[in-house]
């Protein structure tokens, strides 16, 4: 696993100007002389690391590294741990030295034809890179720290991501020494990736060759069999059976050791069909097997190395060490996304578990979608193409449709059909391969096509590719009309309520070669749209799932509270029928404190909100933003103006405010009392019937187990703002007020919190947060008022406040020249181009993301990522001054 880019694997470092994403390769050692060199590590025992070239023989040296920490007399594991196509094995160095420490004997290396191995490029041929392997362990089985099981057998693991992930299952194959594997975002059948469904995937084979530096560094037939399928336009049985015999699948029925499949979900290069494909072998032949579905892959996004390298240890722990006490995790888990936080750029994750491995096709249930019959044409020269993904780039590219930006994926009009599913009623999610009938005809005697699924919102407009993945198709006879099953891509997406389904079938794609003639094509659908879920799955932090709902009603609380203080009333004035359904209406709000009556902390605020919105409250530190809601609250006095909820004007004991649930300020608790007991007694003394608290409801979403019986002084801080914000949401308010709600929650916690909000909103309610993370609120909210020194600064949608996303940064990889700048500023649609530090900023008016990034790659320019230049973050500090 490459440590030093955490993005993405393989082929997508080189393309972004990096070295390449290194995950392994096959290597093999007979003897060689070494020099010993003390690593630095954070725990002891130091590792040590020896440097060697190994001879494989035929004028072959391998460059290898051993690591090893600890006394030499203490038997130990060893693990073999490879590369990714185009690096080294100075790309796995860190997980070495980390298993070292761990207590195992660590050996990598550099594969044939990278880093100061030498030898020629074999794909993992099984006389040379996979031999390799074999001999690395014969050396280890000589190494007096390494633990034996027979003479010339030591206990000994494999790993590695990508083209080394699948020299692991290679070495499983063919070496029957070795006894458990960790194979990563790899392949299963080489010829079927690079050839799917007959289709020639030009993009990542062209890239393969280019980053493994070019025809001479390959083994002739490999650039022979290349440059024949490139002229050609499709794969030949040849070159197939080339592929298929360096392939893991050729020996599939033989790898019988534990085997934890760790594969990328944005990967169009090795999809999780893939890892369907070895866990289903696999685990015929008897193995312990479990597969884990990581956020990133070849195509971008967060490879969670951390997570990744823990688990392997584990699975080594127990498969190697036979530590029978380690938890290996479930065997079933997948990564899902929250968005990315704009402070910092990260996307944050949670996962989903299950105890059995559901394949890609389980609980399938029917969408209807709109059939009928669509005719459609290949274009001449199959240009221009439809986009589905850039390699390397459509992982980061899918995040722009969460952006408001339309995502990365466009189909060309007249080269592709659509069927549509109605609006769904509720939300689904879906785990695996959706699939479909459609009967094809085309005027040519094959046809090539392209079949995706979109999710499309509300506004039939956006459309998002899930992690832009698209199956190829050809479809052989096609002249005298053929039935075709379509089984798409393997996904883990959620489909929002009052979201469609669409099925689209293009006759072209960017990454695939596509027949150079023109041909009509047309399409019937004739059946619905299979998708298959998972219901099974649990959230792994579903063991706090309330904090997440948070969306609070302790405004109850507040009100119970007014009435104990006793504090003078005023007759209010009368409801304003007007506003009967407007949750919040704040016209010219004022308040000064005692001692500073120069000084407002609120002064002539004015704004308004809806039913269903979720309004986030921004400011710096004393904006205002508190004294506002506690003003809401009738919990301070405006020194003028008038606050309306639902069109009643508050005052402190308000009857309205049992209409409001809040967190303002914190709860307070008996911390003699258990927390269940503290909710109790909190709800009678609201007055309210018992039956209207769902205090069920509260404490389900409270998440904190057996903690609800013990007395609140015994929790943490994390678990009292939890139970206060299940306190709020006591009543089920139609206007919920949060002040600071995720202090103290975690990651994941805030993540599961903002679905609830907006779950919440959605149901015809409204959501008021006021809070310093910026990233949620971008996630989260639907408007925002902005306050700065007690005014009023901005207020409106999130879109306006943000910018439209008009303007875009496109990364690239040096520095454009004033020509290429200029051509990019003459494009239709594009309002203007600038040069911009790491790439170039431009203005659209007209043009989609989607057709700017194709009108880039006609150009040749170098692009590395494209993305919003404005994000709240910039657009708050530019309200504010920068004084935040």
């Amino acid at each position: 696993m490459n440590r030093r880019d955490t993005s993405g694997p393989g082929l997508l470092a080189r393309l972004r100007g990096r070295r390449l994403l290194a995950t392994v390769a096959a290597v093999a050692v007979l003897a060689g002389a070494g020099t010993w060199t003390a690593v630095a590590a954070d725990d002891e025992p130091a590792v040590h690391r020896e440097d060697q070239a190994l001879s494989m023989g035929g004028g072959v040296r391998i460059d290898t590294s051993y690591y090893t920490a600890g006394s030499a007399s203490e038997k130990r594991p060893a693990v073999l741990i490879g590369h990714g196509f185009g690096g080294s094995k100075n790309d796995v160095r860190a997980q070495a030295e980390k298993l070292a420490a761990n207590g195992y004997a660590v050996l990598a290396w550099s594969a044939r034809g990278f880093g100061k191995s030498g030898g020629k490029i074999g794909l993992n041929d099984p006389k040379a890179e996979v031999a390799d392997a074999s001999r690395l362990i014969d050396w280890l089985a000589k190494r007096p720290e390494v633990r034996l099981d027979a003479d010339g057998d030591p206990r000994v693991g494999v790993t590695g991501a990508s083209y080394g992930g699948a020299v692991s299952l290679l070495a499983a194959g063919y070496d029957k020494r070795v006894d458990a594997i960790a194979p990563q975002i790899t392949y299963w059948n080489l010829a079927d990736a690079l050839f799917p469904n007959g289709v020639f995937k030009k993009l990542w084979a062209g890239m393969f060759l280019s980053t493994g530096g070019g025809c001479e560094r390959f083994e002739p037939q490999l650039c022979e069999m290349y440059n024949r399928v490139a002229v050609a336009g499709k794969p030949d049985d040849k070159a197939r059976k080339l592929l298929e015999a360096r392939s893991p699948s050729a020996v599939g029925d033989r790898i019988k050791v534990p085997t934890l499949i760790m594969q990328g979900q944005t990967d169009s290069l090795f999809p999780l069909s893939n890892a369907d494909e070895m866990a289903k072998a696999i685990g015929d032949n008897g193995a312990p097997v479990a597969v884990d579905w990581i956020s990133g892959g070849h195509d971008g996004g967060n490879m969670e190395v951390g997570r990744i390298a823990d688990r392997v240890g584990s699975w080594f722990d127990r498969y190697l060490k036979d530590d029978k006490s380690t938890d290996t995790g479930p065997a079933f888990r997948v990564t899902r996304t929250g968005g990315v936080d704009s402070t910092d750029g990260r996307t944050q994750l949670r996962g989903a578990t299950d105890a059995e491995y559901p394949g890609l096709d389980s609980g399938r249930r029917g969408i209807a979608l709109r059939g009928g019959t669509e005719s459609f044409e290949n274009p001449a020269g199959s240009s221009p193409p439809a986009i589905s993904t850039v390699p390397g780039l459509g992982g980061n590219m899918s995040q722009l449709s969460s952006l408001g930006l339309g995502g990365l994926s466009v189909d060309f009009p007249g080269q592709f059909a659509a069927f549509d599913s109605a609006p769904l009623e509720q939300d689904l999610r879906i785990t695996g391969s959706p699939a479909a009938k459609v009967h094809v005809k085309s005027d040519s005697e094959d046809a090539v096509l392209f079949a995706k699924v979109y999710d499309v919102g509300p506004d039939g407009r956006q459309q998002t590719l899930p992690s832009q993945l698209v199956t190829p198709l050809r479809v052989e006879g096609a002249d005298k009309g053929k039935d075709v099953e379509l089984t798409l891509p393997a996904i883990d997406h959620e489909v929002r309520a009052g979201h469609r389904l669409r099925l689209a079938v293009s006759s072209t794609d960017l990454g695939y070669a596509s027949p150079a003639e023109p041909a009509k094509y047309t399409v019937t659908l004739q059946d619905e749209l299979q998708v298959p879920v998972v219901p099974e799955l649990k959230t792994e932090s579903a063991a706090l799932p309330a904090w997440v709902w948070w969306l609070p009603l302790g405004a109850a609380a507040v009100a119970a509270g007014l009435l104990v203080t006793a504090r003078r009333r005023t007759t209010p004035p009368a409801p304003d029928p007007a506003l009967a359904e407007v949750p919040l209406q704040i016209s010219d709000l004022s308040k000064k404190y005692a001692k500073k009556s120069e000084r407002y902390a609120v002064r002539d605020l004015t704004f308004r909100v809806e039913k269903g919105q979720v309004l986030g409250l921004l400011g710096p530190n004393g904006a205002g933003k508190t004294t506002t809601l506690r003003m809401l609250m009738g919990l301070i006095t405006p020194d003028g103006g008038e606050i309306r909820v639902f069109g009643h004007a508050i005052r402190p004991g308000a009857p309205v405010l049992s209409r409001v649930g809040a967190f303002v300020e914190g709860a307070g608790f008996l911390p003699h009392l258990s927390g269940r007991e503290n909710l109790e007694l909190y709800w009678q003394a609201t007055g309210r019937p018992a039956e209207d608290a769902h205090i069920e409801e509260a404490l389900e979403i409270a998440g904190l187990g057996d903690a609800l019986a013990r007395a609140v002084r015994t929790y943490s801080q994390g678990m009292r703002q939890r139970l206060a914000i299940a306190q709020a949401m006591l009543g089920l308010p139609d206007l919920l007020i949060l002040d600071e709600p995720t202090n103290g929650l975690d990651p994941p916690q805030i993540r599961e919190m903002r679905e609830v909000l907006i779950r919440y909103a959605a149901q015809g309610r409204t959501v008021i947060v006021s809070s310093h993370l910026l990233a949620e609120v971008e996630q989260s909210c639907t408007h925002l008022v902005v306050m700065d020194r007690g005014r009023l600064v901005q207020a409106g949608p999130v879109a306006e406040i943000v910018g439209s996303g008009e303007t875009l940064l496109v990364s690239t990889e040096r520095e454009l020249e004033a020509a290429l700048v200029e051509k990019i500023d003459s494009l239709a649609g594009v309002a203007s181009a600038a040069p911009a530090e790491g790439g170039v900023l431009v203005r659209l008016e007209g043009a989609s993301v989607a057709g700017l990034l194709a009108e880039l790659l006609r150009l040749e320019v170098p692009v590395t990522g494209v993305g919003p230049h404005r994000r709240l973050e910039d657009a708050f500090l530019t309200l504010i001054g920068g004084t935040a």
